[in-house]
């Protein structure tokens, strides 16, 4: 098959289909059979309901690199624990703008600072309870962070702000070493009720890591490392029935959970069932077949899909298509030559084509070509573009001359990574590729799964420098919604690590991560933001990163999904705090 070609068929197809309607907004429509728009579901909720009972059912080309919430860095994760792992904080599920906004969940307000922003309280809530009956306690939430952020020999997924924020965590060894058994002093639990973190420089955001799923309460006595995730012990309105790495999982009530202790969520299912490994276009199929209730990675219909909806009006109209408040990039490393020299990374700068890319992939759709790392939607975002060409297409011209000023004027092989269970990213991959090699760059690709691509490979720092994974496909959102939450886990030299890294092209400057502690340390939120944006095209100067297009997701509402709404907050898929089924 002639993969430009059809791609191209696709991306003219889907352009009629979209039409001037594709980005406007819509109603709602509630459990009564109102009609829907395209769109409907990111401004409203869509087929509202407060019926109990129904099963949810989501399915994944792949699966998640844990369910266990202190061992994840899946954007779908975080959204989907909220089910069984209650954070001191979470995003509001509620429709548009209102989901950005921080709500209290364990906790009974948001954090107390002190004037300097390096100490943050937070109470809990009295009452919550863990599946087995016993109450959650400061110390389930002190353990619970430990765990996921000093203990990287069994928990490597997640980020580690904790350990680079917190007093004494560049010396602590994390609680399965620590023979004392009081943990980290610098997170202090003076009652039952209380918890204290002291940091060693101001965290001006510390709300929106109080969201992170890692202070999802953990009992220690049920710990077994990275084994927890066989039995996650729940905090949330539903627990495990079953669960299989390959297979999926199956949640049902917690009878323990109290909704008097919990303001945010319904709990309208009466089960819930998670698919793995399932293929993306028997996915596809089950959704428009009504078979399913969401694609859990809410990353939206495949290319070869989007025409058997976008083309018939009474199927677009069960589509929303947000940004995914995330950046399609490739991460040139810095450790794989030729790499290490700054000319031979501009010279891929300007070799790329993006808007060939975005039409390989399915057009409009699915996004739109990037020159930032910060998308558009994030807070910080600052519009510039250093390696600017023609429409978006490359300049080739400017790619040798910056070839010839690294000394190899005829090009050069590397290696280009991406993840095979993901079509359109190798759709991608395949595409640039073929641009590359007008300039002479031969790009061999190498695919791997996405279950596995930080723990095992992309994220690897040996792996990397064995198999000479000069570029890597990267796609990334936000931890939370700001610039600092957007680039700290991708630039920040303190994001390398043995297994689970996500700063692919390990960009190590000391002025880079001095600007970003000076950042986050500033309390003033307008001149926060624009440090983000200046801090953005810094990193640009480096070269080691191509932003290749702002992602956008079209997704699908089959007609028994109740309660639908996009979560601008979680990378624009559906929130699945909300999500309920007709079936």
């Amino acid at each position: 098959m002639n993969t430009r070609k059809t791609a191209a068929v696709i991306a003219a197809t889907v352009a009629m289909a979209l039409g001037a309607s594709a980005c406007s907004g819509g109603g709602s429509s509630d459990s009564k059979g109102g009609e829907a728009t395209a769109n409907a579901g990111l401004t409203s909720i869509v087929n509202k309901s407060d019926k109990k009972g129904g099963t949810v059912t989501y399915e994944h080309s792949s699966g998640p690199d844990s369910l266990d919430p202190g061992n994840t860095y899946y954007g779908w994760v975080q959204n989907f624990s909220r089910l069984y792992g209650r954070s001191l904080v979470t995003f509001n599920p509620a429709p548009g703008k209102d989901g950005l906004k921080l709500v209290p969940d364990l906790a009974t307000s948001l954090g107390k600072a002190s004037p300097d922003a390096k100490t943050w309280t937070y109470t809990l809530r009295k009452g919550v309870t863990f599946e087995d009956g016993t109450e959650v306690t400061s110390a389930d939430v002190k353990y619970a962070i430990e765990r996921s952020n000093f203990a990287p020999e069994a928990l490597s997924n997640g980020p580690t702000y904790f350990k680079n924020y917190l007093i004494g965590g560049d010396k602590y060894k994390g609680p399965y070493k620590d023979k004392s058994g009081k943990g980290l002093d610098s997170i202090e639990t003076p009652d039952k009720y209380t918890i204290v973190f002291k940091l060693k420089k101001p965290f001006a955001e510390m709300d929106y890591l109080a969201a992170f799923s890692q202070t999802a309460p953990v009992p220690k006595k049920a710990d077994k490392g990275a084994e927890y995730v066989q039995h996650i012990v729940s905090s949330g309105p539903y627990k495990f029935q079953s669960y299989s790495e390959s297979r999926g999982a199956t949640l049902v009530r917690n009878p323990e959970w109290d909704a008097k202790t919990d303001p945010i969520r319904k709990a309208l299912p009466d089960k819930i069932e998670l698919k793995f490994n399932v293929n993306v276009t028997t996915r596809d199929e089950h959704l428009l077949n009504n078979t399913i209730t969401a694609d859990i990675a809410g990353t939206g219909l495949e290319s070869k899909t989007q025409p058997k909806v976008l083309t018939k009006p009474a199927e677009k109209a069960k589509t929303d298509n947000p940004y995914a408040g995330a950046t399609q990039y490739l991460a040139l490393n810095v450790n794989v030559k030729p790499f290490d020299n700054i000319e031979c990374r501009k010279a891929v700068q300007y070799a790329v084509d993006k808007t060939g890319m975005v039409n390989a992939i399915g057009g409009k759709p699915k996004g739109d070509p990037a020159s930032t790392l910060i998308p558009p939607s994030v807070s910080g975002y600052k519009k510039f573009d250093l390696y600017a060409s023609p429409d978006n297409k490359g300049d080739l011209d400017k790619a040798r001359e910056h070839l010839k000023k690294c000394g190899l004027p005829k090009g050069f092989k590397t290696a280009l990574t991406a993840r095979n269970d993901r079509p359109d990213e190798v759709t991608a991959a395949t595409q640039l590729q073929g641009t590359l090699k007008k300039v002479g760059i031969d790009a061999d690709i190498k695919t791997y799964p996405a279950d596995k691509y930080f723990t095992d490979y992309a994220g690897v720092p040996a792996y990397v420098k064995k198999n000479k994974l000069g570029m890597m496909m990267m796609a990334w959102g936000p931890d939370w919604p700001t610039g600092f939450g957007f680039l700290d886990q991708i630039i920040n030299g303190n994001a390398i690590k043995p297994s689970g890294g996500t700063n692919l092209a390990e960009l190590d400057d000391p002025a880079i991560n001095q600007a970003l502690s000076a950042g986050i340390a500033t309390l003033d939120d307008a001149k926060r933001g624009k440090i983000w944006g200046d801090l953005d095209q810094k990193v640009a100067e480096t070269a080691v990163n191509v932003p290749l297009f702002y992602r956008k997701n079209l997704l699908y509402r089959p007609d028994s999904a109740a309660n639908v709404t996009v979560a601008e907050s979680y990378l624009g898929m559906y929130d699945y705090v909300l999500m309920s089924s007709t079936k």
